[in-house]
């Protein structure tokens, strides 16, 4: 393998890895982005779960639950 070959060998394996990192990283965005959004519907629904006790424990209170 002459020296240009060998330079071309490894801007190839270097591009390889550099693609290989970049897709790694996407990976762990696209997991984390997934992560965010499992957490916030969470909240979200225990955000909606208090606001519906509070609001049965004032039709309670008044007697509008009857």
């Amino acid at each position: 393998m002459d020296n240009s070959q060998n330079l071309s060998y490894q801007a190839g394996q270097a591009k390889g890895q550099a693609q290989e990192k970049g897709n790694q990283m996407m990976d762990r965005a696209a997991n984390a982005a997934q992560s965010a959004k499992e957490s916030l519907q969470e909240a979200g629904q225990q955000m909606q779960a208090k606001a519906q006790g509070a609001a049965d424990a004032v039709k309670n209170a008044t007697g509008l639950n009857k």
